[in-house]
């Protein structure tokens, strides 16, 4: 099994739309928690491991999720990867210094539970870094598909954020760049009725995760230059509006507000 630092590269990170969330992440989190580190890092519903690598430069990271399909795939990447719900982590109290919550929240029926856990073992003065689907009126057969039960404003994640404990230090909504493009295709499905065609664990055994929908390489590239300007633009500013919310909030010290 190879050590998870060699681990650096995965199909997923070529795609236009995980390339845009990662980099508009890791530009928001490098306010926060300084790369190179060497904190504990659990990323929580990690599935195949699609960020570890990425989560890897703040510390040695762990994983978790529900699944176990897709974790046979995160550990022939070389990453260490446990077999457990979100709503009962089997990690002790103010074990890791980051706790990665990466488009996760969504799927679970009580969010706040799964928020209260990832506070209870973050330590204090740690971060959680948060990724949603944005605004409830972008609902589409994809949500479906992926098992989503909610999509958030900036707000409606603060508050689950701050319930649990946390408090927020910087949110933004992402995919603002190319959010009239997808807000015009969102009307143009409904108007046709036209669902994805994509393969998802539920329908394929061989799938391990949801499918993007293909995009061809040059509307992959243009789309993935868009994605890191809107990266440089919310390491300095939140956007406005988008069909995700990246968020990062901070566990206190004891005695602090």
């Amino acid at each position: 099994m190879p050590d998870q630092a060699t681990t650096t590269h995965i199909p997923e990170d070529d795609h236009w739309w995980f390339n845009t969330r990662t980099r508009g992440l890791l530009r928001l989190l490098d306010r926060f928690v300084a790369p190179g580190g060497n904190a504990r890092v659990l990323d929580v519903g990690c599935g195949a491991g699609n960020m570890m690598h990425h989560l890897s430069r703040y510390g040695r990271v762990i994983g978790v999720d529900n699944y176990e399909k897709p974790l046979i795939i995160c550990r022939q990447r070389g990453y260490q990867a446990d077999l457990a719900p979100a709503e009962d982590l089997p990690y002790a109290d103010n074990s890791f210094g980051l706790v990665g919550l990466l488009d996760v929240v969504e799927h679970c029926d009580d969010d706040l539970r799964v928020m209260r856990e990832c506070y209870r073992v973050c330590t204090p003065g740690g971060h959680i870094a948060v990724t949603v689907p944005a605004l409830q009126w972008l609902w589409t057969d994809n949500d479906t598909i992926n098992g989503h039960k909610r999509r958030y404003t900036r707000s409606q994640l603060d508050r689950v954020m701050r319930a649990a404990g946390f408090a927020p230090q910087r949110s933004s909504y992402a995919f603002f760049l190319v959010f009239p493009l997808a807000a015009a295709l969102l009307v143009l499905r409904r108007l046709s009725s036209r669902q994805q065609k994509v393969a998802t664990p539920r329908q394929d055994d061989d799938a391990y995760q949801v499918e993007m929908e293909p995009t061809s390489p040059l509307l992959n590239s243009l789309l993935g230059g868009l994605g890191g300007l809107e990266a440089a633009l919310i390491g300095h500013v939140d956007l406005p509006v988008g069909s995700s919310i990246v968020a990062v909030a901070k566990k206190l010290l004891p005695g602090t507000q």
